[in-house]
């Protein structure tokens, strides 16, 4: 049996070691890094709602076994999830999601396919000529398992094969997800830590053999004892320290007559602590909780897509979410650049009753 007074202390050593760790990189540029990116882009539309990191929030949502796998628990056994993103440009993403579980092994399970297809494309030489189209998708598959290890921590892991297809270019690999979480059910608190996209490629694009998009996350979600509220804030990137890029040290113009000022350490500093932090909250209403509203800030989305001269919502989302019966609903908006946003449309279907009349 693992003692609660050692969970706090494993989490204590967690946060030094990674705080450690995130002092060995330095590099503030993180965009165009990796292949098959398109893994870190928002399961559902509560994710999507939520900023992006809803890794502590534990209930019976089965699309949330795609955020934190330890979060699969005997709550979505036969619950289907479909969830389509409306991306910019006519690019479609979706995630299709369904659970299992074996209580008496203490496992529950979920099966996961995600997709995203970036439309037809005219091919042509470097004249101009055009030669006819071609098309661009990438689609990964996952088999996550989570398992109880008492009443309060859940241990997960998501297996992940990934193929991308882009015209004659191919590539293919197998990624990893490991997470925990932690629930404190006196204080209606949870804590997650996961470590996503560990992995490499079978088949390379070129001759480079090209990095999966790695992450580690450490999550905190409390629910209000007085008000029907949830809130959360989740790190990420905590595996390099610096995400500020060149740009964000140049020295702007002036347009109001001052001398411009380059930002003191301390704002650098400070800027940089929050671009590793995303804020969610929901507003639980109703009897039963069965309306939901949702709302999240991405600090880091914000700076990286923001136009200087311009105030825009970037980094900003929004959304809601309720149910019908066995029918759950969800929609969120994630607002990215001045150009606009994405919709996220989630269709969840509780099918135990059918099971049960089999």
């Amino acid at each position: 049996m693992i003692k609660h007074s050692q969970i706090g202390f494993t989490f204590k050593s967690w946060t030094l070691a990674l705080l450690l760790l995130g002092q060995l990189s330095v590099d503030g540029q993180i965009g165009g890094l990796y292949t098959f990116d398109f893994l870190n882009l928002t399961a559902s539309a509560r994710s999507t709602a939520l900023a992006g990191f809803p890794i502590a929030v534990a209930d019976d949502d089965i699309a949330q076994g795609y955020a934190n796998p330890a979060l699969i628990n005997e709550k979505m056994a036969h619950h289907l999830s479909v969830n389509h993103n409306f991306h910019f440009a006519d690019i479609s993403h979706g995630f299709i999601s369904y659970g299992l579980a074996m209580p008496d092994k203490k496992l529950s399970f979920m099966i996961g396919a995600n997709y995203i297809s970036y439309g037809d494309f005219d091919r042509s030489d470097v004249f101009g000529n055009r030669s006819g189209e071609f098309a661009a998708s990438e689609n990964a598959l996952t088999i996550g398992v989570s398992r109880k290890m008492d009443e309060r921590l859940s241990l997960g892991v998501n297996l992940k094969y990934v193929n991308s297809s882009f015209d004659t270019y191919s590539s293919s690999g197998m990624g990893l997800d490991i997470g925990l979480h932690y629930l404190n059910p006196e204080k209606n608190s949870n804590w997650a830590f996961v470590i996503k996209n560990a992995g490499g490629q079978f088949s390379t694009f070129d001759i480079e053999r090209e990095a999966f998009p790695f992450d580690i996350q450490m999550g905190y979600a409390k629910r209000l004892e007085h008000l029907p509220f949830r809130f959360m804030i989740t790190a990420h990137k905590l595996q390099q320290w610096n995400l500020r890029s060149p740009n964000d040290e140049l020295i702007t113009t002036s347009f109001i007559g001052q001398d411009p000022q380059a930002p003191s350490g301390l704002s650098r500093t400070v800027d940089n602590l929050f671009r590793h932090l995303a804020f969610g909250g929901e507003l639980l209403l109703g009897k039963n909780e069965v309306f939901k509203l949702r709302f999240g800030y991405n600090h880091l989305r914000n700076k990286e897509l923001a136009v200087e001269g311009f105030r825009s919502l970037s980094g900003f989302s929004f959304g809601f979410g309720f149910k019908v019966k066995k029918l759950r609903f969800d929609y969120g908006v994630g607002r990215y650049h001045l150009a606009g946003g994405v919709n996220h449309l989630s269709v969840s279907l509780d099918l135990n009753s059918f099971f049960k009349k089999l």
